[in-house]
């Protein structure tokens, strides 16, 4: 009867014990994603600055640095294109060797010599998968000094720029350009164009006018 009596009581205190177990809240964690990135805005004024390498295009030439700043102004068109304006001013050590002269850059005596150039430029660029990245082109007016007068041309290229902050962004960029009208004075018997080409990367900063928080951009 002991026996019995004993067994019934375990019983009861395993029930009891499994019935409070059930009723307690379950430990399970649930999986959350983690957060998505704000999407980057685009909109607005922006200022930066860039150094990158070049040659010119015709002839003999060696590796020359270029280097500057720029101002520009984007506008986002729905949730994939931005299209904006931008102008930028470039020191430059470009210039070619001795020899044939066919771009007519080179003073009487001396090497051909790209001093310094700038640009105003459209650009017209997609988001695609990131708000973030900006795949762009962009092409305009060129002009620049070719060592005996101001020229004025054509520029045209493409680049990729990546928003890593809420207000920064780097960017890498190509640009061929053409000064192919003379100015000033008379550049000697050729006036052919002064074409060259630019490799660059810069840093840009973006101005935000409407103090939106930063997780609205």
């Amino acid at each position: 009867m002991k026996h019995d009596n004993t067994a019934l009581a375990l019983a009861a205190v395993f029930s009891s014990g499994a019935a409070l177990a059930a009723d307690l809240p379950s430990r399970k964690i649930a999986f959350e994603p983690p957060p998505t990135p704000p999407a980057f805005a685009w909109s607005g004024v922006y200022a930066g600055l860039d150094i990158g390498a070049g040659s010119l295009a015709s002839g003999k030439s060696d590796v020359g640095v270029s280097g500057g700043g720029l101002v520009g102004y984007n506008h986002r068109i729905g949730p994939l294109f931005v299209v904006g304006l931008e102008t930028d001013i470039q020191g430059t050590s470009l210039s070619g060797g001795g020899g044939a002269d066919p771009l007519g850059l080179r003073p009487p005596g001396g090497a051909r010599t790209l001093p310094w150039f700038g640009t105003v430029r459209g650009r017209a660029g997609v988001t695609g998968f990131d708000s973030r990245i900006l795949f762009y082109g962009t092409g305009g007016f060129a002009y620049g000094e070719t060592g005996q007068a101001i020229r004025e041309g054509w520029t045209a290229g493409g680049g990729l720029e990546w928003a890593f902050a809420p207000y920064w962004s780097v960017k890498t960029e190509y640009l061929f350009t053409d000064l192919g009208k003379g100015g000033g004075r008379d550049l000697g018997p050729s006036r052919a164009a002064a074409d060259f080409h630019t490799v660059r990367v810069g840093v840009n900063y973006h101005f935000d006018l409407l103090k939106q928080p930063a997780g609205a951009r």
